[in-house]
């Protein structure tokens, strides 16, 4: 094994090479952050968009009854058949 001395320095290619690789690390560190903020807001209004659904589904099942079916492309409503 080599005894470093004190002032033994890297080679300038060396040194570039980790100063690279380090810079680089902590870009993806900020990309990798920054799509974890994205997500976290997404999960947000996904939760956000749902309850919306919840209150206009029942303000219809208080309107047109829990047996309608709805087309989502037309509108048109529908009863649901019974199996019997």
């Amino acid at each position: 094994m080599e005894t470093i001395e004190k002032t033994q320095k890297l080679e300038e290619q060396e040194l570039k090479n980790l100063q690279e690789l380090n810079a680089r690390y902590g870009k993806i560190k900020i990309i990798i952050g920054e799509m974890e903020l994205k997500k976290a807001d997404a999960i947000e209004e996904v939760k956000e968009i749902k309850h919306l659904f919840v209150i206009e589904e029942k303000k219809l099942i208080d309107k047109y009854g829990a047996d309608t079916i709805v087309n989502l492309q037309s509108g048109e409503i529908t009863k649901k058949e019974e199996n019997g």
